[in-house]
């Protein structure tokens, strides 16, 4: 408590024990410039530690994403190639059918007109 509060306190009838106690009292619960200086370090510190773990944790979450970005990326792209390769399979296998299937139709086709032929000769008496 400052000189002039405890004039000022003595002049409106406090007695120097009420100003002692009253002095006493304030000490005990306000807080100096000191304590808030102090205050303000140690919660500035806990914020700086606090960025510097968040900070530190960014960073680790980012390797993981790129790591399982490049995992799933990889798996893709085996995948592509292994459907490519499916179908490239596939496409082969119904060509060979196809070819199979014109073939005897062909042959089908040129028995019957054999056939026709013959018959067709064998009528004529030939």
């Amino acid at each position: 408590m400052s000189a002039s509060a405890v004039l000022n306190l003595q002049k409106v009838g406090f007695t120097i024990e009420q100003v002692e106690a009253l002095a006493d009292f304030m000490d005990t619960q306000g807080a100096s410039k000191a304590d808030l200086f102090k205050e303000t370090a140690a919660i500035r510190a806990d914020l700086e530690g606090a960025e510097h773990r968040l900070e530190t944790r960014i960073i680790e979450t980012r390797s993981e994403l790129r790591a399982d970005l490049e995992g799933a990326e990889h798996r893709l792209e085996t995948r592509i190639i292994e459907t490519r390769s499916e179908l490239k399979a596939d496409i082969a296998a119904v060509k060979a059918d196809l070819l199979k299937t014109i073939i005897g139709a062909i042959a089908l086709n040129a028995a019957a007109v054999f056939g026709a032929m013959f018959g067709l000769a064998k009528l004529l008496g030939h």
